[in-house]
């Protein structure tokens, strides 16, 4: 029963998600900070494997492109952490190129609490060109729910972002859903379902047409408490998912590193 709904829940988001999913930071969070003292580094790189060819609204295509982002974070409390980003594209025909840089504190809420389920508040604010964004500076706000049934996990991101200089910067906060259901086949493998989404202005959704929306079947491997390691790839679940972002090969790897 539990999975049923579950599924059904992803189906129904599936159904509803517009707006365009960045292809940088492709990762459904779960609750947990980074600990006090200690120092996340993880590159995530993401591979487009058909994409748009040609320029669209000033933004570069994305076309056989490679997105790797560097991502820091240090836990300055046992509840909070503050990550840094940087963001770059690769193309045989560009070479590599600094895209934008983003900042995001994040603070969770402690055990001591002894809420049912782990809880999150994450808000990330950052700068990108405009050649590879139609919107150069922007907003996410990304409530973090999660729980452990035994060996499934879930976690919910129901993030809202708001551009303030570009195209968008005109409308409200987009609703941008993202999920993750996980089964732990072993101590070491877990296997896992990623969806990301968005629905666009939550005052007035976008069109069924013009939504995109992807699924990520996933792989996690545990290879110690220090390191982080996650594989997947994406599949547009509707047209306008497929021809704007095509099929995008994504991995993270981290690292943890104590002071």
């Amino acid at each position: 029963m539990l999975i049923r709904t579950i599924l059904a829940t992803l189906t129904a988001l599936a159904t509803c998600v517009a707006f365009a999913q960045e292809n940088y930071e492709i990762q459904v969070y779960g609750s947990e900070t980074v600990k006090k003292g200690t120092t996340m580094v993880e590159l995530h790189s993401n591979f487009n494997l058909n994409g748009p060819k040609t320029s669209s609204n000033g933004v570069l295509p994305t076309y056989r492109t490679l997105h790797e982002t560097l991502e820091i974070t240090h836990g300055f409390t046992e509840t909070f952490e503050t990550g840094f980003y940087f963001f770059t594209s690769y193309q045989s025909d560009q070479g590599y190129n600094y895209v934008g840089s983003h900042i995001r504190p994040r603070v969770r809420v402690p055990e001591s609490w002894k809420w049912p389920f782990g809880a999150s508040m994450s808000v990330e604010f950052g700068l990108q060109r405009r050649q590879f964004s139609e919107d150069t500076t922007n907003l996410e706000l990304r409530p973090v729910i999660d729980k452990q049934f035994g060996r499934w996990y879930v976690a919910i991101n129901p993030a809202l972002e708001k551009s303030f200089v570009g195209q968008n910067a005109g409308s409200g906060f987009a609703f941008s859903p993202n999920a993750k259901v996980s089964y732990d086949v072993s101590k070491t493998v877990t296997l896992g379902l990623e969806y990301y989404g968005s629905v666009g202005p939550i005052s007035e959704w976008d069109t069924a047409a013009n939504q995109t929306h992807q699924l990520f079947p996933s792989i996690d491997l545990n290879m110690g408490e220090n390191w982080e390691f996650n594989f997947g790839v994406g599949i547009g679940l509707n047209r306008d998912s497929q021809d704007s972002q095509g099929t995008i090969i994504k991995m993270i790897l981290g690292r943890r590193f104590s002071f």
